[in-house]
């Protein structure tokens, strides 16, 4: 399994929005890390400054969301939803859209995610996709 570091992580987001902003051919997952990021304007600025985006702590002691935790959390869902893994997130996505644009129907997921991966990391147990998917479930009524 791929494991990048945290400055990897960082630099794939700026070198897919610089490459974006040059109109430069995307390959792979840039095409969707790009798309991602036009919907993110609050970052632009960030990513325009890779050497800055490296070195920058976003802890929520300072009120922030790290934009790359977030950035990567949307790009797990694109996955996520394109392979229907696990099973079933691709049915709660396409009822969120029968209500939400795509960037709201993904913003449901991914703070079904993030809980779900909190959880995981506090109770130090592998993810529960059952718990994922009874959030997401949950949550997709509640919109």
């Amino acid at each position: 399994m791929f494991n990048p570091s945290r400055e990897q992580v960082r630099r794939f987001f700026c070198e897919a929005w610089r490459k974006h902003r040059e109109r430069q051919i995307l390959e792979g997952a840039e095409v969707t890390a790009a798309d991602l990021i036009e919907q993110h304007p609050e970052y632009h600025a960030l990513l325009e400054n890779p050497e800055a985006a490296v070195e920058q702590e976003f802890t929520p002691d300072n009120g922030q969301m790290n934009p790359f935790l977030h950035l990567s959390l949307h790009l797990a869902i694109a996955d996520q939803i394109s392979i229907d893994q696990p099973p079933g997130i691709r049915a709660i996505y396409d009822t969120l859209r029968l209500r939400l644009n795509v960037h709201e129907a993904e913003h449901v997921i991914l703070e079904c995610l993030g809980e779900t991966l909190w959880r995981s990391q506090r109770d130090s147990k592998p993810m529960d996709a059952v718990y994922y998917l009874e959030s997401l479930r949950r949550n997709s009524s509640l919109r």
